[in-house]
C-alpha cells in the first residue's frame, strides 16, 4: 500500500492549493511551493520514490521555481516602490 505522499494526486491538489494561496497572498512565495509540488506530482506518476527523496525533491524543485520566477519577473530599479532618496534630505 502506497503512503499519502507516494500518490500523484495528492501533490497535484496540493499545489492547486497553494496556487489559490498566491491568489490571496501574492509574491511568488505560494507560486513556488505550487510549482515545486505539481513538478514532484509529475515525478510521482512516473517514478517509485520513498518519503524522504519526495521530500527533498519538493523542496528542490520549488527553491528552483521560486529562483527562476524571481529572475523572469524581476522589475527594473525603477519601477520598483522602493525611495532612491535619503529620507532625511531637504
Amino acid at each position: 500500500m502506497a503512503g499519502v505522499l507516494e500518490i500523484w494526486w495528492v501533490w497535484l491538489a496540493f499545489a492547486l492549493v497553494l496556487a489559490v494561496a498566491e491568489i490571496f497572498a501574492p509574491g511568488f512565495i505560494f507560486l513556488g511551493f505550487a510549482v515545486g509540488a505539481a513538478l514532484t506530482a509529475l515525478v510521482v506518476a512516473v517514478s517509485a520514490f520513498g518519503y524522504p527523496v519526495l521530500c527533498a525533491l519538493f523542496a528542490i524543485l520549488s527553491l528552483a521555481a521560486w529562483l527562476v520566477m524571481r529572475r523572469l519577473f524581476k522589475l527594473p530599479n525603477e519601477k520598483r516602490k522602493v525611495f532612491n532618496t535619503d529620507i532625511n534630505d531637504n
